[in-house]
């Protein structure tokens, strides 16, 4: 038993001592200090001598101190040792290929080949040191000869990854295809790996390849998995209606499922493209008997025509109140409807009656929680704010860590912030940013920032205690008064920080109103104001959106999408502004 220790003791001591020593070994080379990393991978080596890890980094260590004979009279060695090691010889044709002698490289590499032919399951070895090298061509051979070998063995993704490497992306494209095909299982990782390549534009290289390919393999070899990444493909692109019609055709073939043109609707809406979000609901209503798909359909209809005021929104809320009653299964529909009678009827009376009968007949913890969240909103619309901080602080404490808990915190902070107690409102937020909901923490950072950028320092007013009282008539959808608080900053805050969030936030409402001039104005003062201004690409790209989709003056809106192409490449609107410059001046591909 003694015995058995010592040996187990050794070992790890050695395990030990080899572990600290290539970690010196690996500072030494990234450090340059090639002489001194050779002479510990040589001891390591020497002690380990089937460590392929060591011997790659003992042959470059070698060959960056241009000692090429001994990498050359070590891997001769090895070989005589053992042919049973085909790797070696990608080893030996890249040192020859270092010393300039092409011939012997390639002739080294064609032996590797071979070996792969004779021992097709080392091919990936091969191939994977081949690759190290960056011998990418030789690397996809090695891959496809051990294939052709052997029928079980897959390099599929190895390939389509180096062909991603090369910038082949036609090549990429139709090997990830092929992969489909030959198995739908891929579908999933397929559209992981190929989604590195894929942008929002639509006349990206790749888009287009990949666009190309799947309508070529609709026509020659129909699979619902090449709609499937059409309309994947579309909705990248936001082109949302050319997404619903593979939906539809999927759906034709197979119309048991609706789940997938409701997500479409769902982005859709989420993007503001109101017409496809109509026709994804409209087409669930007309092939729908399910009663949640129903209320859920309709209850997005409700939003796009807020969105849009076409007036059918408060119809659509009798209708279903009418049609499914007023129980625990309609909880959503009175929330919404709580929400619809406050801010847009301006009947928050009413709208805290609806939620307070829902709550009698609410079972669910969570759906308690979504109706409390709701009542603070109308309790801050009627300037109830204490009352408001209670109902979310409740949601906070029976949900701890819940998605709708970090909804309660933020409406905190925000309540907080609409009070004034600034201070408060930065602790809550600052617990936020690292929130898995991206909303919240991306509503969390902008508040934060908003706060900590435009405070009062030395006594000094700043304006953001108006700042926020115009968030809040915002808030409240009294848009006029916020607008007329926003005109008070604006003159007596003219020149300080909060100037350009004051332009920037009344050009918002401005918008909202349909008064496009003024907000196009607003906006103009922003980029005056200079280049440097954090707001300056959004003001840019607010205009040239306003150009296009509100005045139809494509004149003016290429004018300003050229302007973030050209002054702002590293805009978040770099993409947008390009696909749209494109659109605009007609360009096809």
């Amino acid at each position: 038993m003694k015995n058995f220790f010592l040996f187990v003791l050794l070992i790890s001591i050695n395990f030990s001592f080899s572990q600290n020593s290539h970690v010196l070994g690996e500072k030494y080379y990234e450090k340059g200090e090639y002489e001194k990393a050779t002479q510990i991978f040589k001891k390591l080596y020497t002690k380990n001598p089937f460590n392929t890890t060591y011997l790659s980094r003992l042959i470059s260590c070698y060959q960056e101190t241009e000692k090429f004979i001994e990498v050359e009279n070590l891997l001769k060695n090895k070989l005589k040792q053992s042919h049973n090691r085909g790797f070696l010889y990608v080893h030996l044709g890249y040192n020859y290929e270092r010393k300039k002698q092409k011939d012997l490289a390639k002739l080294n590499y064609e032996l590797a080949l071979k070996y792969v032919e004779k021992m097709p399951t080392y091919g990936s070895v091969i191939a994977f040191t081949f690759k190290e090298y960056n011998l990418l061509d030789y690397a996809v051979l090695a891959f496809n000869k051990a294939m052709a070998k052997n029928k079980n063995l897959n390099y599929g993704f190895q390939i389509a990854q180096i062909y991603g490497e090369k910038g082949d992306l036609k090549k990429m494209i139709d090997s990830y295809i092929a992969l489909i095909d030959k198995k739908s299982d891929f579908y999933d990782i397929v559209l992981r790996y190929v989604s590195l390549y894929i942008t929002g534009d639509s006349e990206n290289e790749a888009n287009i390849l990949l666009k190309e390919a799947l309508i070529k393999k609709s026509n020659s070899n129909p699979k619902n998995n090449w709609n499937s990444m059409l309309s994947w493909l579309f909705t990248q692109q936001k082109e949302y209606d050319k997404a619903l019609l593979q939906e539809k055709a999927l759906y034709y073939r197979n119309p048991s499922d609706l789940g997938a043109i409701f997500q479409l609707g769902k982005i859709a809406l989420e993007n503001k493209n109101y017409d496809s979000a109509k026709a994804c609901f409209d087409f669930i209503l007309q092939n729908s008997s399910i009663d949640s798909e129903i209320i859920d359909s309709r209850l997005s209809l409700a939003k796009i025509s807020i969105a849009t005021n076409d007036n059918r929104a408060e119809s659509i809320f009798k209708f279903l109140i009418n049609e499914f009653g007023e129980n625990e299964n309609t909880i959503k529909i009175q929330v919404a409807y709580a929400d619809f009678l406050t801010f847009q009827k301006n009947d928050p009376v009413q709208a805290k009656i609806v939620l307070e009968k829902a709550l009698s007949f609410a079972i669910s913890k969570f759906d308690k929680a979504k109706i409390k969240l709701k009542l603070g909103d109308v309790l801050i619309f009627t300037g109830q704010y204490n009352k408001a901080l209670i109902c979310f602080s409740q949601v906070q404490t029976k949900l701890k860590n819940h998605e709708l808990a970090h909804q309660a915190r933020f409406k905190v902070a925000q309540t907080s912030y609409f009070k004034g107690d600034f201070s408060w409102a930065k602790i809550q937020l600052k617990v936020l940013k690292g929130s898995t909901t991206q909303l919240i923490a991306n509503n969390a950072v902008d508040l934060y920032l908003t706060i900590t950028d435009n405070e009062s320092q030395d006594s000094i007013p700043s304006g953001l205690e108006k700042y926020a009282k115009a968030d809040l008539l915002a808030f409240q959808n009294k848009i006029s008064q916020a607008i007329d608080t926003l005109n008070l900053i604006k003159l007596k805050f003219k020149g300080h920080p909060i100037e350009d969030e004051a332009l920037f936030k009344q050009a918002e409402l401005y918008t909202k109103q349909g008064q496009y001039d003024l907000a196009i104005t607003n906006y103009e003062k922003i980029i005056n104001l200079g280049d440097e201004g954090i707001l300056t690409d959004d003001a840019l790209h607010k205009i040239a959106s306003l150009y296009h989709n509100n005045l139809n003056n494509k004149e003016k809106a290429s004018e300003y999408y050229q302007k973030i192409i050209f002054n702002y490449p590293s805009s978040i609107y770099l993409v947008d502004a390009r696909k749209n410059y494109r659109k605009i001046r007609g360009d096809t591909f």
